[in-house]
């Protein structure tokens, strides 16, 4: 089967979407199919282009067996909703471009994933010039982000934004997404029922099993190997409010053996660290290898999985299935109508579930998390059952890639 996947962010990405896509076209390929993406060169989380990559011309390369198309785009050092806009367009332009040389390639399958809906036009065309069938895999509700965040005023613009969002997402053959809770979004901004696929993140199970604290590790951070440690691992933006983790930290100063520790990039990091000086309990660390993912881990007492009200169901947080699958205890912060609320109260012990944007909440429930046996095995089950790489993987060629589409346009 030859299938091209079309989105902004890819591997070698460490982190977010990248991370799941590359991973997904590395894997189809390994099973012999001829696989095509059409990415940027990597910049997240650092939001900066990664060294060895052009910022000028679109370069063609095999990566692990994929045919990769990078193609140049603007990217802010500092991110702010008009740069952010620039960022997209620039991307939307120089992939049509590289899609225009691909028009003979004919692939079976257009796997679009989003963010972003700025290039969701250039893939349906792309689709039906070729022939392709055509799926819409969403990691994030781009539109739903922005406004429900208050990253852009909502107003005229935001109904426009949601009518070319539904018009768009109604053409797709196939519209998947990682949480039932964003299925639920996807269909009340109607999509029918029967293109509906759920395609969830996956974590590398096995990878996670048997890690123990490491204590070189945590000193090569900063961070005393004797301390409980309270860790937030990921991307340091606006969906996720740590200026809220800061003040619990300075609320935990009375405790000498507790660290909170930071670890990641984004466009927030320089001010959380401003906001945090004068903290002793709080170290940053920057992103770390890959391979040393399931130490960092398993060397952390309590997992901090933190959005803003009104990111969940729009924004699933991708570092969760990691977490589980190590048997952290993790503390999660959001309403209980959402996936993460109701994950929560269908497994119980599986982590503990806070109010968001509440510091008085956060507090409590690093408190409880604290108490916790270090193991969490309700974590461990849920991912071994539900979380396994090669078996969401399998299910989603078999069930959605391979199965005949018959769809009136």
């Amino acid at each position: 089967m030859k299938i091209l996947v079309y989105g902004i962010n890819h591997a070698p990405e460490l982190t977010g979407i990248g991370k799941y896509s590359g991973e997904m076209t590395m894997w189809l390929a390994q099973r012999g199919h001829d696989v095509t993406a059409v990415t940027a060169p990597p910049y997240y989380p650092e939001w900066c282009v990664h060294q060895g990559y052009s910022r000028w011309r679109i370069a063609r390369a095999f990566e692990q067996g994929v045919a990769v198309y990078r193609c140049p785009l603007y990217v802010p050092r500092h991110p702010t909703a008009l740069k952010r806009m620039l960022h997209l367009f620039s991307f939307s332009f120089t992939s049509t471009l590289s899609l225009l040389r691909l028009l003979r390639w004919r692939p079976d399958w257009v796997i679009y994933v989003v963010p972003t809906f700025f290039c969701a036009l250039q893939a349906l065309l792309y689709a039906r010039f070729t022939g392709a069938r055509v799926l819409l895999h969403v990691q994030d509700f781009e539109v739903d982000a922005l406004f429900g965040l208050g990253l852009v005023k909502s107003g005229a613009l935001a109904k426009i934004a949601y009518a070319c969002e539904r018009w768009l997402m109604c053409r797709f053959d196939r519209v998947s997404t990682i949480s039932t809770g964003m299925l639920q979004r996807a269909k009340a901004k109607g999509v029918q029922e029967d293109r509906l696929v759920f395609f969830p993140n996956w974590s590398e199970v096995a990878r996670f099993q048997g890690v123990v604290r490491s204590s070189e590790l945590l000193s090569n951070l900063g961070v005393n190997p004797l301390h409980q440690v309270v860790l937030y691992a990921g991307n340091m933006g606006e969906k996720q409010g740590l200026e809220h983790v800061l003040e619990v930290a300075a609320g935990f100063q009375h405790d000498p053996m507790l660290t909170f520790l930071l670890v990641g990039e984004g466009s927030g990091r320089e001010r959380l660290q401003a906001l945090a000086q004068g903290l002793p309990n709080v170290v940053f660390a920057p992103l770390q290898p890959y391979e040393d993912l399931p130490a960092l881990l398993a060397s952390a007492t309590v997992h901090l999985v933190v959005q803003k009200r009104g990111a969940a169901d729009a924004v699933l947080p991708s570092k969760l299935t990691n977490i589980l699958a190590v048997g952290g205890n993790a503390v999660i912060t959001a309403e209980a109508d959402t996936t993460l609320g109701r994950l929560c109260l269908d497994h119980p012990g599986l982590a503990v579930c806070v109010e968001p944007e509440s510091v008085d909440a956060l507090y409590e429930g690093i408190t409880q998390a604290l108490a916790m046996p270090t193991m969490n095995a309700v974590a461990r089950r849920y991912a071994e059952l539900y979380l396994n790489k090669e078996a969401i993987l399998q299910r989603f060629l078999v069930d959605t890639l391979c199965e005949p589409v018959i769809v009136e346009r």
